[in-house]
Formats: C-alpha cells, structure tokens, sequence
C-alpha cells in the first residue's frame, strides 16, 4: 500500500494502481489514471458528513486549477482567507463557503454527482459532531477508483 502523500491529503492511501521503482536519480513512483483517482478523491471530498478542512479545499482548488483569488472571489471572501484556511490544514472552514465549495466542484464534474446525494450531505452538515480524522484507501479497479470499505493494514 502507498500513502499518496502528493495529493496533499495526510490519510489517501492507495491499495493498489501504482507501481514503485528505482530510476538512476532515486526511487519513483508511478500512478495508474492519475486524472480518475484525483476524481475519485474530489467526489468522496464531496460526501463528508463534515466540513472541509484547510488541506481538502487546497485538493479541490488545485482540481478545480484556481488560484486562491480566483476561489476567494468565487465564494465571496478575500484571498487571504483562502490562505489561511490552506495553512490551517486540519481547521475546518466556515460552513457557507464550504458547502458553496462543493457545489462548485460538483458542477465542474459536470454534474455526474447526484445532486439529491449532495443535497442530502450538505444537509446532514449541521448534526454532525466533529469527527477524528480517518484514513481512507482508494482501489483501482476496472470501474475507475473507488474508496475501499475492506481494511488490512498500510505501509509507508
């Protein structure tokens, strides 16, 4: 297993669609279908019960190829807040933004998200209590990546 540290997520751990290597320069990795498994990340980001952290809305801006501005403008708030919240990484931002965050990504996947399940996470925001942080692992399989329900344990 391989802690994907490159998506600047602490707890994306991928099982499986990647490979490891030695090049004359030091060791390598290489991902199977890069583009699918940032969107499988983008869309379980989308269903948290809970409110974005500071390094999610980075892995989201960074999907959606913002600059914080670009972002701060799109949600209403300065560049500066945008900044903060990158930097406080496991702080979570305010609701509104947050929940306007996913509706922007969500659109930009071209609305293969339901809306109904989005609707229904964003509503379920407000009775979630604040949960520990866990790990999430990612499988490839010939239906694209998806979270990994089974559970042994992670190498790094």
């Amino acid at each position: 297993m391989y802690r994907y540290k490159e998506s600047g997520l602490d707890n994306v751990v991928l099982i499986n669609g990647y490979s490891e290597g030695d090049t004359p320069y030091g060791p390598m990795v290489s991902f199977d279908n890069i583009e699918g498994l940032h969107e499988a990340i983008g869309k379980w980001l989308l269903k948290l019960p809970r409110p974005l952290n500071g390094a999610e809305v980075r892995f989201l801006r960074h999907e959606l190829d913002l600059s914080q501005k670009r972002l701060g403008l799109m949600l209403g708030v300065a560049e500066v807040t945008v900044r903060r919240w990158e930097l406080h990484r496991d702080k979570p931002v305010p609701p509104t933004p947050d929940r306007f965050l996913r509706v922007i990504y969500s659109s930009w996947t071209d609305g293969r998200e339901s809306t109904r399940d989005l609707i229904d996470t964003l509503a379920g925001m407000d009775q979630a209590e604040a949960q520990v942080r866990e790990e999430v692992r990612f499988r490839e399989s010939h239906k694209g990546w998806r979270v990994d329900h089974g559970g042994s344990e992670v190498h790094t």
